[in-house]
């Protein structure tokens, strides 16, 4: 049982979308929504969310694109919950271990925010709930294999992930998909991307691509405090703006 006083209820898209989040641990902030906004889906085609969370990126791919049939795999039933009390479809299940019914089904979009941190290089969050989304325990390749093995054939997988994972991650799609591009983001003018998007294709086989960063901030440093998103950013954050490779 969920108590309310360790929830909050938090605006995605200007409103479009309103999550129940937990007070402490992980809370969605940006990427989900960028991952979201990169999905080219339409309207009758199918969505699977690997490690769902609260259910902030298929949500707010549901909230651009109507009509979509949403599905999310979480492992963590406290996560698993909320995201069910958000409005989504969910299986509780380890992504490597999910149960047949789900094994038997394909998408035309399998998204993925895969967890950040090697904790050999790191160190665990005190927060169970946090750890489970950041910390890596399951290694990228599995996730990858995964995707693909849920994807439609001509389905499309996209992953949000730093930039220093790139190369485990194409490591791991290059045997199950192709026609691979990749869209970096760079906080500011002049700094090396550090975040990206990755986008591939079950049986595609075009040229890889390496698109021109993305600016995430205007100016090149955070001069007060207040909010310093780009205009195509905040379009996506604010109005739910669809984000062109």
């Amino acid at each position: 049982m969920i108590e309310e006083s360790e929830l909050t209820r938090d605006a995605f898209l200007g409103g479009q979308v309103m999550l129940w989040q937990p007070r402490t641990g992980y809370r969605a902030g940006l990427d989900p929504v960028l991952l979201a906004a990169s999905v080219p889906a339409h309207a009758g085609q199918s969505v699977l969310d690997l490690g769902c969370g609260a259910g902030a990126a298929a949500l707010c791919l549901g909230a651009r694109v109507p009509g979509l049939d949403l599905h999310g795999v979480e492992r963590q039933p406290y996560y698993a919950d909320l995201a069910r009390r958000n409005g989504l479809d969910v299986t509780c299940a380890d992504l490597t271990k999910l149960p047949m019914p789900l094994k038997e089904r394909s998408f035309d979009h399998v998204i993925a925010n895969p967890p950040y941190f090697d904790r050999a290089a790191s160190r665990p969050s005190p927060y169970t709930g946090r750890e489970g989304a950041l910390g890596e325990d399951t290694a990228l390749e599995d996730w990858v294999q995964v995707a693909a093995k849920r994807l439609r054939y001509r389905g499309f997988a996209h992953f949000i992930h730093r930039m220093a994972r790139l190369p485990d991650i194409l490591a791991g799609i290059r045997p199950v998909m192709g026609s691979v591009e990749v869209l970096p983001f760079s906080a500011r003018p002049g700094r090396a991307p550090e975040l990206c998007i990755i986008r591939a294709r079950k049986g595609g086989r075009a040229e890889f691509r390496l698109h021109f960063p993305h600016l995430l901030h205007r100016g090149e440093s955070h001069l007060r405090d207040a909010e310093s998103y780009t205009a195509e950013i905040k379009a996506v954050l604010r109005d739910g703006a669809a984000l062109e490779f």
